[in-house]
């Protein structure tokens, strides 16, 4: 029996590579985007409270984070809604918010971690089947 049989035809020395090709663009920005989202509604049940500031510290460098990334993915526009993110819940030079304010920011922050999750991409360079 020919090997073709088994894997199809294509690259006969990784059959695999047809099923898996190389994606055209890498999401950095995604693990940290959907993680700060997480946190942001997560900690709309501690507002008010003093662990509140682990929710400050773990916003605030996230959203710096993710301005990283949109640099390297030189997706400029997305950087000052980030740093505004960040400045908001920044727990070292803390801006003054009513609490009764406070959930309408977290939502707004929420919507802008979600959106630079799903829009900061990098193209990719490297082919995984390579070898």
């Amino acid at each position: 029996m020919n090997i073709s049989y088994y894997f199809g035809s294509g690259n006969t020395l990784n059959p695999m590579s047809d099923r898996y090709p190389t994606p055209q663009f890498r999401r950095t920005a995604l693990a940290p985007g959907i993680l700060g989202a997480i946190v942001l509604l997560a900690g709309l049940a501690l507002i008010g409270s003093s662990t509140y500031i682990v929710v400050q510290y773990v916003t605030s460098i996230l959203a710096l984070i993710i301005i990283v990334f949109a640099y390297q993915a030189r997706q400029w526009w997305w950087m000052p809604l980030l740093l505004a993110v960040a400045v908001v819940w920044n727990p070292v030079f803390p801006v003054y918010i009513a609490v009764g304010d406070l959930p309408t920011f977290s939502y707004v922050a929420t919507l802008v971690f979600i959106l630079t999750a799903v829009f900061i991409k990098v193209r990719n360079t490297e082919d995984r089947n390579a070898r």
